[in-house]
């Protein structure tokens, strides 16, 4: 909370656009398709696509863009385009990318409605955390970074905020979601440490796309090397709580399984199955940024460079860091959201123990991350 006051962001009702980045498209719909020599080139085939405006000062218009070679249009396609007008006062159209408003409204109705028949109240809860989450992000982080705060700051206020709202929201007000949600701080600070010892390191500058570079001319004095480190830790975050929220779920039906268990028993049965789920999900985040970088990395390949001096382009290397630093991360919530886990158990084993709602462990649902107040 003292974090959140610090680095809130001012107002910025004021900024401006000097570069005139900000546009204003204007809906259209596509049409005609044609074939024809390019105005601009009358040697090439361009592909001349005729739209009607439907938004904007100038609705009801009829307007052409050309595009070079065999284009992605079609009749009927809804597109967005932005009016300028010409040295000779002419009114010209521009493309500006097609709109796509409706499929995205359709994918995020399915997977809000994927996520609550199958979670039902606990998937609703998760939606709402993501709104949570979300809403922290643009409100806060982004806005906050803007105004020049110190970007590993921002980073783990804002990840702290996401994570104590998107667990609590999807898993309740319980002891099991309290030693997760230490857990994922716990981690979280392992992570940025490395993250910010290895990207110093490595000499990493964070100019590593357009948008980067964008910023910097823009002259916002947003430190590229603190996005970057920003980056990691909430990159991180959404993988950890995953891990960290298992974990003390599966102490927890362990215990419930064997109540008589030791500690040192429990704590190692329960390593046992973070193993396998740490060895799968490094894994799948080491090829989600294998898939986000395959382009550049297929670039490399057609030149024929080699793979040591692939790794060490800051590019790649930034990526390699990102995925390693997050993977050291996510090994060590196992051991500490286990221990932690561990540590708020009752010490008589064998006492059944008593939820919030008066049942006992072994009465309540295996879903439930509910301990109650006994396990405190």
């Amino acid at each position: 909370m003292l974090g959140a006051i610090v680095l809130w962001p001012g107002d910025r009702s004021g900024g401006g656009d000097p570069l005139g980045l900000a546009a204003d498209p204007a809906d259209a719909r596509v049409t005609a398709v044609n074939e024809g020599a390019c105005a601009s080139v009358p040697e090439s085939v361009c592909q001349i696509v005729t739209f009607d405006v439907n938004s904007g000062d100038h609705a009801g218009s009829v307007g052409t863009i050309e595009t070079f070679g065999s284009g992605d249009f079609s009749t009927g396609d809804r597109i967005r385009v932005i009016a300028s007008t010409d040295t000779n006062g002419q009114m010209v159209y521009s493309f500006f990318d097609f709109e796509r408003s409706t499929p995205m409204l359709i994918l995020l109705l399915l997977f809000v409605a994927a996520v609550i028949v199958l979670g039902r109240w606990r998937g609703l809860g998760a939606i709402a955390g993501l709104a949570g989450s979300l809403f922290v992000i643009v409100m806060f982080a982004l806005p906050s970074l803007v105004d020049g705060n110190n970007a590993i700051a921002v980073a783990l206020v804002t990840a702290g905020a996401v994570a104590i709202v998107a667990l609590y929201l999807a898993h309740g007000v319980t002891a099991a979601t309290d030693v997760a949600l230490l857990s994922t701080f716990a981690s979280l600070v392992l992570t940025g440490a490395l993250a910010w010892i290895f990207v110093r390191a490595g000499h990493l500058t964070g100019f590593t796309d357009d948008a980067t570079f964008t910023l910097d001319a823009l002259g916002t004095g947003i430190d590229p090397r603190g996005i970057l480190l920003a980056g990691i830790v909430i990159g991180s975050l959404g993988v950890l709580d995953d891990v960290t929220v298992t974990q003390v779920s599966a102490v927890g039906e362990l215990h419930r399984a064997r109540p008589d268990s030791s500690r040192r028993d429990l704590f190692v049965s329960a390593l046992h199955i973070g193993r396998d789920h740490i060895s799968s999900t490094v894994n799948t985040l080491f090829l989600a940024y294998a898939g986000a970088t395959l382009p550049l990395l297929l670039l490399f390949s057609e030149i024929n460079e080699s793979v040591s001096s692939v790794a060490t382009r800051e590019i790649v290397a930034t990526e390699i860091v990102r995925a390693v630093v997050g993977s050291i991360g996510l090994v060590a919530s196992v051991p500490i959201s286990t221990w932690l886990a561990i540590q708020v158990l009752p010490s008589n084993r064998a006492a059944p123990l008593r939820s919030e709602r008066g049942a006992s462990w072994r009465e309540q649902d295996p879903n439930d991350l509910n301990w109650g107040d006994d396990h405190l």
